[in-house]
């Protein structure tokens, strides 16, 4: 029996106000074989959370300590920056994956899909094409602009779409930890298999549609959110924002 609890965004934005990682939305081994349990282990207990625990040492005893990480991400520079925008980034890469997750979207979001891009296999040659091209380490985003246009990009080292006032919708981790134990030096292949076996796009429709006020809560994390009448404010800000 399930408890009446926020919807799974909600809930991991009251984590982020209270200084925690939120527990991961599915068993570690639950990606396999796409990314192995070992990445998964390695990934968020030691890199996730460790840039929590970095930017927890360098806000102690400072006024920036009560700033929601959407505020950090818009407003800090250099390590601050840099590790709360790596904890949001990371907080919204484990669900944009979902296990048995990939391929075409459906319904209205396909719809969506071909309106933006002209068709799935074009938005897929585009996410695909900004994930393997991003030089270094980085992000490839799916992002949602001022105007409502649904569009590609990517981001270097912590970067995050926020900075530009995109909403983001889907994002892929190419920072060499996300993959390197499963897959060496083939990006490719890893993006690949995100693309066809893991991308979550019940997220992605969570993401546009507007955020309901705080506190109001589903029955449990298998329905998507409902937006309220009145409600402007995306989910994915709610991310960032703890509210």
């Amino acid at each position: 029996m399930h408890r009446a609890i926020a919807s799974p965004i909600e809930e991991l934005g009251e984590s982020i106000m209270n200084r925690e990682i939120p527990p991961l939305p599915y068993p570690k081994n639950a990606l396999a074989p796409f990314i192995g349990g070992e990445t998964v282990e390695l990934h968020y207990e030691k890199h996730h959370k460790g840039y929590l625990e970095k930017l927890n040492k360098l806000l102690r005893g400072k006024r920036e300590a009560e700033l929601s990480l959407e505020e950090l991400i818009r407003t800090a520079r250099g390590d601050v920056f840099n590790n709360a925008a790596q904890v949001w980034n990371h907080n919204f890469y484990w669900l944009s994956m979902q296990p048995g997750g990939g391929g075409e979207p459906a319904h209205e979001l396909a719809a969506r899909i071909d309106r933006a891009f002209g068709s799935y296999i074009e938005f897929r040659a585009q996410f695909a094409g900004a994930a393997i091209g991003e030089f270094g380490s980085g992000w490839a985003w799916l992002v949602k602009g001022r105007d409502g246009r649904l569009f590609v990009c990517n981001s270097n080292d912590a970067e995050n779409p926020l900075l530009r006032d995109l909403v983001p919708l889907l994002t892929i981790d190419v920072w060499e930890h996300a993959y390197y134990l499963d897959y060496r030096n083939e990006r490719a292949r890893y993006v690949e298999m995100f693309l066809d076996h893991l991308l979550n796009w019940d997220f992605v429709a969570t993401n546009l549609t507007p955020a309901p006020p705080a506190g109001e809560g589903l029955a449990d994390h298998d329905r998507p959110g409902r937006a309220s009448a009145g409600s402007t404010r995306s989910r994915s800000a709610r991310i960032a924002s703890g509210s």
